[in-house]
């Protein structure tokens, strides 16, 4: 199968997971941690878009929105201890910026050849994606890794199961 058709189911089964398990969660719930010591679904959104931005930048420089100023720093830490609730954005703000990047990584995925999608994605990733594509593969995977974490916010709020 073609590594494009490949990326885009990666990226559309993320897409659908997320949307699911979010859809009927408040602006509240999404600042519940799964576990004690876990970071809470906002924060994990945030790194998720951040993280993303960041793969997509690297394959194709410029083509990616930005992001509110500090967005990258208060989503890449280790853990939101010494944090405040009010510094995380509500739902609604996390989902249009998800939107926005996510329709960016999709139309660099269709721009590249395949050519460019073999071509080396570079030393800072190396370890984890050799190529192109397989650098805009791990955009999918790396959600799928966090979104089972939003499981237990669901349970603990009583939520339905989603998915």
């Amino acid at each position: 199968m073609h590594s494009k058709i490949m990326i885009s189911h990666s990226l559309g089964m993320a897409d659908h997971l997320l949307n699911a398990y979010v859809a009927d969660l408040s602006d509240s719930e999404i600042l519940l941690q799964p576990i004690a010591g876990m970071n809470h679904i906002a924060w994990q959104i945030g790194h998720l878009i951040s993280a993303e931005r960041m793969f997509a930048e690297t394959v194709k420089p410029g083509a990616s929105p930005a992001l509110p100023a500090g967005f990258d720093d208060l989503h890449s830490r280790t853990d939101t201890r010494g944090t405040k609730p009010e510094q995380f954005h509500a739902k609604s703000v996390y989902m249009d910026l998800y939107k926005a990047q996510r329709d960016a990584t999709n139309a660099i995925l269709e721009s590249l050849t395949d050519d460019e999608l073999a071509n080396s994605a570079g030393e800072r990733f190396a370890q984890i994606a050799s190529t192109n594509a397989a650098l805009l593969n791990m955009i999918g995977l790396h959600y799928l890794m966090h979104l089972g974490q939003f499981v237990a916010v669901r349970r603990s709020a009583n939520k339905p199961i989603a998915i």
